[in-house]
């Protein structure tokens, strides 16, 4: 690795605007947003069709590519999410990247990194001891308890906690009411400090956040708590972007990290805006499948910054495809281009809503394994070919910057010549409810919603305090276009059911809960974290 002063002089950032966590970690001062005189370079997403068991490779895309635009003579930064320690000790791991394509240090960036987590994890919870301690010194401001909003949270995937009951044990120990945790990605302090422009900002954010209701129906926020100047005093250094790099030393900035199946998936627009002054491309992803991550990028971040995308990478394999097939994980080794002929709609139901909804210029990369076919291969290129949009293979895991010098040029070409008419799916001047459902039509794929009783409560009750006019951040599985994980491909004819409704009102947007969608995941039967160890000299083995 190279020192982090390196680093910095890659991205063109002074050495007096980084605050070094040792040789090759450093957060970036705010300041230098405002300080410097740098255009915007051009802002490539990283997307992928609906994840499997089999693995898409869209973190080692986007840092691959990265290294390609480098290697093909670019000025370029990448600007990535950092980590839940929740995956990484339960089933799908870190997010730095695998193979060749990789940021590092790798294990410091998946495990407690600078600290921004523990930060984002401590503003929360103060907020929860203040509430709960603001009802136990007389309640002045009328709190129901039975209408409280706000959980707990911990960086750790931990179901135990998904429902308790605390204040037990007398009037000395607080007073006895149901409560709960999220994990800390699924935190509205995270989205607040990921969509937040400046420390002022923050701090607005912060103090707009909803945690519950009075016994007459008001609102009640951190604001009304007192609380948002220390939760902003916690959160003063976490706000600052992150510095780190690829194998190859081009320049990462890593900060932020909501879940993209239950919030906004996409890292800071502190460090996007940072990383597009840095570099003339600047590479970045969100997260899962394009209609989750994509989506919310673009529906949400894209609005509340002010960004454009000048390209889109959707990211596929052979191997994933099949699976969208009907095929089996241990079926996938052998050549079989009818299953690849059942799976392949999920990729161009994805490339379609990337090109016709939201009207930017895409490409389609192929994360080449050795025992994906010739002819399997053609069969996609041929299939895109009809979307008029070109494939290109990637081979980044294996060989870094090299594999990805394919598609650096296809992305540069696309940048140059193909103007995209950027279009959001929605305009918010709908009611929530045609918000969804603009989504669940457009870029699902579906037929309708179907709205509970409480979900239809819910959303007249914020129409009416006002929030009817935020975007929706829709929260589903991760596994399907529609609400049900089992619909592979590209099902059609189905309703998403909303089953609950609230508001983020630091964050700015409304959350839309479907499906068994989970804000605190568990364990598996046997997790990452029994296969990871460290030796006597501190170095760490059975993290990826």
């Amino acid at each position: 690795m190279l020192p982090i002063t390196k680093v910095a002089e890659a991205a063109h950032v002074d050495e007096r605007y980084i605050e070094q966590y040792g040789k090759y970690k450093a957060k970036v001062d705010l300041s230098l947003l405002d300080e410097t005189d740098r255009k915007d370079g051009k802002l490539i997403l990283v997307t992928a069709i609906t994840p499997t068991p089999a693995g898409e490779g869209k973190t080692t895309t986007t840092i691959g590519l990265a290294d390609g635009l480098r290697r093909i003579g670019k000025d370029v930064t990448v600007a990535l999410r950092e980590p839940s320690l929740g995956p990484v000790f339960g089933v799908k791991g870190g997010a730095a990247g695998g193979g060749y394509a990789q940021v590092v240090p790798m294990e410091d960036i998946n495990l407690h990194f600078t600290g921004d987590f523990h930060a984002i994890g401590a503003a929360n919870n103060l907020l929860a001891a203040m509430l709960d301690n603001h009802i136990q010194q007389g309640n002045a401001l009328g709190i129901d308890v039975r209408k409280i909003t706000w959980k707990r949270c911990v960086d750790m995937n931990d179901r135990q906690l998904r429902f308790i009951v605390d204040g037990m044990g007398g009037k000395a120990n607080g007073v006895p009411r149901e409560d709960g945790f999220d994990i800390t990605v699924a935190s509205e302090i995270m989205a607040v400090l990921c969509l937040s422009s400046s420390i002022s900002d923050l701090k607005e954010r912060l103090s707009r956040i909803i945690v519950g209701y009075t016994y007459d129906d008001r609102p009640v926020t951190a604001a009304d708590l007192k609380a948002a100047g220390a939760m902003t005093a916690l959160l003063k250094d976490a706000i600052k972007p992150n510095l780190v790099q690829t194998l190859e030393g081009t320049p990462a900035f890593v900060h932020g990290g909501p879940f993209a199946n239950i919030a906004h998936g996409c890292n800071s627009v502190m460090a996007t805006r940072l990383a597009l002054k840095m570099g003339d491309y600047t590479v970045t992803e969100a997260g899962f499948g394009a209609d989750l991550g994509a989506e919310k990028f673009l529906d949400i971040k894209c609005r509340m910054a002010g960004l454009t995308p000048d390209a889109v990478v959707i990211v596929a394999t052979v191997r994933a495809l099949k699976m969208h097939g009907g095929l089996a994980k241990n079926e996938l080794a052998s050549e079989n281009t009818e299953a690849l002929e059942k799976g392949i709609p999920n990729l161009l139901r994805h490339v379609s809503n990337i090109k016709n909804v939201y009207k930017l210029p895409c490409v389609v990369a192929v994360n080449r394994f050795p025992t994906d076919t010739d002819r399997e291969i053609e069969f996609i290129i041929d299939k895109c070919r009809a979307l008029g949009v070109n494939t290109v293979l990637s081979t980044v895991w294996a060989e870094g910057g090299k594999g990805g010098e394919a598609l650096a040029r296809e992305v540069v070409r696309l940048c140059d010549e193909e103007k995209g008419d950027f279009t959001f799916s929605y305009e918010l001047d709908g009611t929530i409810e045609e918000k969804i459902e603009s989504v669940v039509k457009k870029i699902y794929g579906g037929s309708g919603i179907n709205v509970t009783p409480a979900a239809k409560a819910q959303i007249s009750r914020l129409e009416s305090l006002g929030y009817g006019g935020l975007p929706v951040c829709i929260a589903k599985t991760q596994y399907s276009f529609s609400d049900d994980p089992t619909k592979l491909g590209a099902p059609e004819g189905f309703t998403v059911t909303v089953k609950n409704v609230k508001v983020s009102a630091g964050a700015g947007f409304v959350v839309v809960l479907t499906g068994d969608i989970l804000t605190m995941p568990g364990l598996p039967k046997s997790p990452a974290a029994e296969r990871i160890d460290v030796d006597a000299s501190g170095k760490i083995t059975g993290l990826f």
